[in-house]
C-alpha cells in the first residue's frame, strides 16, 4: 500500500534483544547527546548574561520580547477572569484528581527501634525550591501546570515558580490559559521563559528577576531534556521527560480503530513524536494501517502527524509470538505504554519498564494527558528503565534520623571499632570509644 504511514517492521526470524529493537525502531534522529552540544553556549550565556541573553534568545527563536520576565499578579488575575467556564470546570476536575492521586501517594515515616535506646528513623522531607517548566509552541498545556504543581503543593514545596514561554500571538505574554491554570493553582511566582533558556535561568538564576531554584521539573522537546541533562547536579530534575513516545502493545483481539487514534494522538505533538505498534497479529498491523491511513488525514495536525509516523521513530512492528511483543516492550522502555489483550493483568505482570501504563480500551493515553489523575511528566528515551514518572515523591527526599542512647550504643561500640580499623580508618572508631571512657 503507497498510502501507508506506518511502516512494517518484520521481527518474526529475529530474536529480540536491545541491539534488534535500537537498530529497527530508533528513537528521532535528533538525539539528546546532538541537541546537548547546542544548547551549551545558551546555557553558558544565560549564566554569564543573566535577562539580556534570555531577552536575546526569546528575540531570536521566537521573535518576541518577553519583557516583563515576570508575570504580573494582574495578568494572572485577569486570565483567571477571562477562563471560559467549561474549561475551568475541566481543569479543576484534572485538579482534584491528580490531587487525589498525590495524596494517596504520600510516604509515610518510619520507625524502627534496633534494640533499647537504638532507634532509626526516616522522614520525608520537601525540596526548599522548584522551577516548574511548563512547555508551549506546538500547542498549550494547562495541563502541564497541574501535572507540575499539584504534586509539588501536596509535597509541601514552600516556594513554587513556573516558566512557560511568550507566545507572538498574546504580545509575548504567556497563553492566558496557563497563566488562568497557574491563577487557579494560587501560584503567584510565574515568569515568560521558554525552552532551554527556563532551566538554565531556573539553574543559575537572573539577578534582579528570579531566583535559582534547587530542582526542575516538567516535560518540554529534546531541547529542554538537554538543557536538564546539562544541569543535572547544579540542580536536581525530575526526569528527562522529552518528545512524547507510545507504545501500543496488542494481540489479535484489539480494536484496530482505537489503536490507531491513539498512535495518532501522540503523533500530534510533535514531528518527532514515537508511534510504536507491536503484535504478533499480520492482520491486526494490516487493519491499523488502514485505519490511520484513513484517519490522519482528518485531523487538524494532519502535516505534523504525518511527519511523525513517517519518521524512523515510528513503526508497526511485527513479532512470531507474545512473549516477543513483551519483551519488546520491555527493552523499548517506553514513556507509554498501552496494553490491549486477552488478559491485560498477565501481560501487565510481565512488564517492567515504562513510564506509565494503560490497560485496555477505555484507557487510552490521551486519559492520562488530562483527566485520570495520574501524571503525564513521564520519562522518556530508555530512561523508564531507571527513572519514574513526576509525582508527589518527586520533590520529597528520603532523610534518616539516628537517635541512640548510650545504652543503645554500648553494646556495638567494640564491633564499630573493629570495623574502622579493618577499613583502616581508626580515628571512626576512637570516635565512639571516647564516648565510654572515664575523663
Amino acid at each position: 500500500m503507497t498510502n501507508q504511514l506506518l511502516r512494517l517492521v518484520d521481527l518474526r526470524s529475529q530474536a529480540i534483544d536491545l541491539s534488534v529493537v535500537e537498530r529497527e525502531v530508533p528513537r528521532a534522529a535528533l538525539n539528546v547527546d546532538v541537541a546537548l552540544e547546542q544548547v551549551r553556549p545558551l546555557i553558558d550565556s544565560i549564566r554569564d548574561r543573566g535577562e539580556d541573553a534570555v531577552v536575546e534568545l526569546a528575540q531570536q527563536f521566537d521573535q518576541i520580547d518577553p519583557r516583563p520576565l515576570r508575570v504580573t499578579q494582574c495578568e494572572l488575575d485577569r486570565a483567571l477572569e477571562s477562563l471560559e467556564p467549561r474549561l475551568r470546570e475541566a481543569i479543576e476536575t484534572s485538579i482534584e484528581r491528580v490531587r487525589a492521586v498525590s495524596m494517596a501517594n504520600l510516604p509515610d515515616d518510619t520507625s524502627v527501634q534496633l534494640a533499647d535506646g537504638a532507634v532509626v528513623r526516616q522522614r520525608w522531607q520537601p525540596v526548599d525550591s522548584v522551577g516548574l517548566y511548563v512547555p508551549g509552541g506546538k500547542a498549550v498545556y494547562p495541563s502541564s501546570v497541574i501535572m507540575n504543581v499539584v504534586p509539588a503543593q501536596v509535597a509541601g514545596v514552600p516556594r513554587l515558580a513556573v516558566a512557560t514561554p511568550g507566545q507572538k500571538a498574546f504580545g509575548g505574554r504567556p497563553h492566558p490559559t496557563v497563566l488562568a491554570t497557574a491563577a487557579l493553582l494560587g501560584v503567584t511566582e510565574v515568569y515568560a521563559i521558554g525552552g532551554p533558556a527556563a532551566v538554565a535561568a531556573f539553574a543559575h538564576g537572573i539577578p534582579g528577576v528570579l531566583e535559582r531554584v534547587e530542582l526542575v521539573t516538567g516535560p518540554g522537546n529534546i531541547f529542554v531534556t538537554a538543557a536538564k541533562r546539562a544541569l543535572r547536579g547544579v540542580i536536581g530534575i525530575d526526569s528527562e521527560a522529552g518528545t512524547t513516545e507510545i507504545l501500543v502493545l496488542a494481540d489479535k483481539t484489539a480494536d484496530a480503530r482505537l489503536i490507531a487514534y491513539d498512535l495518532i494522538s501522540q503523533a500530534e505533538h510533535d514531528e518527532a513524536a514515537a508511534s510504536v505498534l507491536v503484535t504478533d497479529s499480520s492482520e491486526l498491523i494490516a487493519a491499523v494501517q488502514f485505519e490511520v491511513a484513513s484517519l490522519a488525514g482528518q485531523t487538524l495536525h494532519a502535516e505534523r502527524v504525518s511527519q511523525a509516523l513517517r519518521g524512523q521513530q515510528s513503526a508497526a512492528v511485527l513479532v512470531s509470538e507474545w512473549q516477543a511483543a513483551i519483551d519488546f516492550a520491555n527493552l523499548y522502555a517506553t514513556e507509554h505504554l498501552e496494553i490491549h489483550s486477552v488478559d491485560n493483568e498477565s501481560t501487565l505482570s510481565r512488564i517492567s519498564n515504562a513510564g506509565a501504563i494503560f490497560l485496555g480500551a477505555n484507557s487510552p493515553v490521551s486519559l492520562g494527558d488530562y483527566m485520570a489523575g495520574s501524571s503525564h511528566v513521564l520519562p522518556t528515551g530508555y530512561q523508564a528503565k531507571f527513572a519514574s514518572g513526576l509525582g508527589v515523591h518527586t520533590f520529597l527526599r528520603a532523610q534518616q534520623v539516628i537517635d541512640y542512647s548510650r545504652a543503645g550504643l554500648e553494646p556495638i561500640a567494640d564491633l564499630v571499632n573493629d570495623f574502622a580499623k579493618a577499613e583502616g580508618l581508626p580515628a571512626h572508631g576512637e570516635a565512639i570509644k571516647a564516648r565510654f571512657e572515664t575523663r
